[in-house]
Protein backbone atom coordinates (compact mmCIF):
# COMPACT_ATOMS: atom_id res chain seq x y z
CA UNK A 1 0.00 0.00 0.00
CA UNK A 2 1.13 3.28 -0.52
CA UNK A 3 2.38 5.66 2.00
CA UNK A 4 -0.06 8.60 3.33
CA UNK A 5 2.05 10.79 2.27
CA UNK A 6 2.39 9.55 -1.21
CA UNK A 7 -1.44 9.48 -1.35
CA UNK A 8 -1.90 12.86 0.38
CA UNK A 9 0.12 14.04 -3.05
CA UNK A 10 -1.50 12.28 -5.46
CA UNK A 11 -4.98 13.65 -4.16
CA UNK A 12 -3.49 16.92 -4.54
CA UNK A 13 -2.29 16.54 -8.11
CA UNK A 14 -5.80 15.31 -9.02
CA UNK A 15 -7.64 18.10 -7.42
CA UNK A 16 -4.77 20.65 -8.94
CA UNK A 17 -4.05 21.80 -5.14
CA UNK A 18 -1.72 21.93 -2.47
CA UNK A 19 -1.84 19.18 -0.19
CA UNK A 20 -0.98 19.44 3.67
CA UNK A 21 -1.10 16.94 6.11
CA UNK A 22 -1.95 17.51 9.83
CA UNK A 23 -2.94 15.34 12.68
CA UNK A 24 -3.33 12.39 10.15
CA UNK A 25 -5.94 14.47 7.49
CA UNK A 26 -4.57 15.07 4.28
CA UNK A 27 -6.59 18.12 3.00
CA UNK A 28 -6.29 20.21 0.24
CA UNK A 29 -7.12 23.99 -0.13
CA UNK A 30 -8.25 24.99 -3.65
CA UNK A 31 -9.46 29.34 -3.86
CA UNK A 32 -12.49 30.45 -5.85
CA UNK A 33 -12.00 33.14 -7.50
CA UNK A 34 -15.27 35.16 -7.12
CA UNK A 35 -15.44 38.90 -5.78
CA UNK A 36 -17.73 38.65 -2.63
CA UNK A 37 -19.00 41.45 -0.66
CA UNK A 38 -21.01 41.00 2.36
CA UNK A 39 -22.96 44.27 3.84
CA UNK A 40 -21.38 45.75 0.81
CA UNK A 41 -17.85 44.90 2.12
CA UNK A 42 -15.33 43.45 -0.08
CA UNK A 43 -14.27 40.10 1.31
CA UNK A 44 -10.51 40.38 1.04
CA UNK A 45 -10.30 36.70 2.97
CA UNK A 46 -10.23 33.76 0.57
CA UNK A 47 -13.22 32.13 -0.90
CA UNK A 48 -12.39 28.46 -1.00
CA UNK A 49 -13.15 24.86 -1.32
CA UNK A 50 -11.76 22.32 1.22
CA UNK A 51 -11.31 18.76 0.41
CA UNK A 52 -9.87 15.90 2.85
CA UNK A 53 -9.45 12.39 3.87
CA UNK A 54 -8.46 10.96 6.71
CA UNK A 55 -9.17 7.41 8.67
CA UNK A 56 -7.45 4.86 6.13
CA UNK A 57 -8.35 1.43 6.69
CA UNK A 58 -6.72 -1.78 5.81
CA UNK A 59 -8.67 -1.85 2.67
CA UNK A 60 -7.79 1.44 1.51
CA UNK A 61 -10.98 3.18 1.82
CA UNK A 62 -11.33 6.29 3.76
CA UNK A 63 -14.03 8.70 5.04
CA UNK A 64 -13.72 11.63 2.47
CA UNK A 65 -15.20 15.08 3.32
CA UNK A 66 -15.47 18.17 1.49
CA UNK A 67 -17.13 21.73 1.29
CA UNK A 68 -16.65 24.23 -1.24
CA UNK A 69 -18.43 28.22 -1.32
CA UNK A 70 -20.66 27.95 -4.07
CA UNK A 71 -22.90 30.57 -6.30
CA UNK A 72 -26.52 29.36 -6.63
CA UNK A 73 -26.80 28.97 -10.27
CA UNK A 74 -24.17 26.56 -9.92
CA UNK A 75 -25.81 24.46 -7.01
CA UNK A 76 -28.14 21.92 -10.07
CA UNK A 77 -24.74 21.12 -11.62
CA UNK A 78 -22.12 20.83 -9.15
CA UNK A 79 -24.65 18.64 -7.03
CA UNK A 80 -26.40 16.48 -10.14
CA UNK A 81 -22.68 15.36 -10.49
CA UNK A 82 -21.60 14.62 -7.06
CA UNK A 83 -24.86 12.22 -6.99
CA UNK A 84 -24.49 10.90 -10.23
CA UNK A 85 -20.58 9.67 -8.84
CA UNK A 86 -22.23 8.08 -5.44
CA UNK A 87 -21.26 11.24 -3.28
CA UNK A 88 -23.91 12.07 -0.31
CA UNK A 89 -24.66 15.88 0.08
CA UNK A 90 -24.62 16.33 3.70
CA UNK A 91 -25.73 19.93 3.88
CA UNK A 92 -26.39 22.99 1.57
CA UNK A 93 -26.35 26.21 3.43
CA UNK A 94 -25.32 30.24 3.53
CA UNK A 95 -23.00 31.27 6.05
CA UNK A 96 -23.39 34.73 5.40
CA UNK A 97 -26.63 37.02 5.34
CA UNK A 98 -26.17 40.33 2.81
CA UNK A 99 -23.96 38.28 0.40
CA UNK A 100 -23.38 39.92 -3.80
CA UNK A 101 -23.53 37.57 -5.29
CA UNK A 102 -25.33 35.15 -2.79
CA UNK A 103 -23.06 32.47 -2.33
CA UNK A 104 -24.37 29.00 -0.32
CA UNK A 105 -21.66 26.34 1.21
CA UNK A 106 -21.80 22.73 0.45
CA UNK A 107 -20.71 19.80 1.85
CA UNK A 108 -20.12 16.30 0.89
CA UNK A 109 -18.85 12.98 1.81
CA UNK A 110 -17.95 9.28 0.84
CA UNK A 111 -16.33 6.18 1.98
CA UNK A 112 -13.82 4.87 -0.51
CA UNK A 113 -10.53 5.31 -1.55
CA UNK A 114 -9.39 8.81 -1.98
CA UNK A 115 -7.88 9.09 -5.20
CA UNK A 116 -11.65 8.07 -6.33
CA UNK A 117 -12.97 10.29 -4.46
CA UNK A 118 -10.80 12.98 -5.58
CA UNK A 119 -11.36 12.17 -9.34
CA UNK A 120 -15.33 12.29 -8.59
CA UNK A 121 -14.89 15.82 -6.48
CA UNK A 122 -12.71 16.88 -9.82
CA UNK A 123 -15.43 16.05 -11.81
CA UNK A 124 -17.69 18.34 -10.37
CA UNK A 125 -15.40 21.26 -9.76
CA UNK A 126 -14.69 21.84 -13.04
CA UNK A 127 -18.37 22.64 -13.51
CA UNK A 128 -17.72 25.55 -11.17
CA UNK A 129 -16.68 29.14 -12.61
CA UNK A 130 -13.49 30.17 -10.75
CA UNK A 131 -12.45 27.34 -9.55
CA UNK A 132 -8.57 26.39 -10.25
Amino acid sequence: METFNTLCQQFGQILNGKPDIENGICSVEINRDIPVTIQGRPVRGNIETEIMFEDLDQYGYALNRGVTVILEKEVPYFVNTLVKNGIIISALHNNWLYTKPNILYINFQSVEPPLTFAHKVAEALRTLRGSR
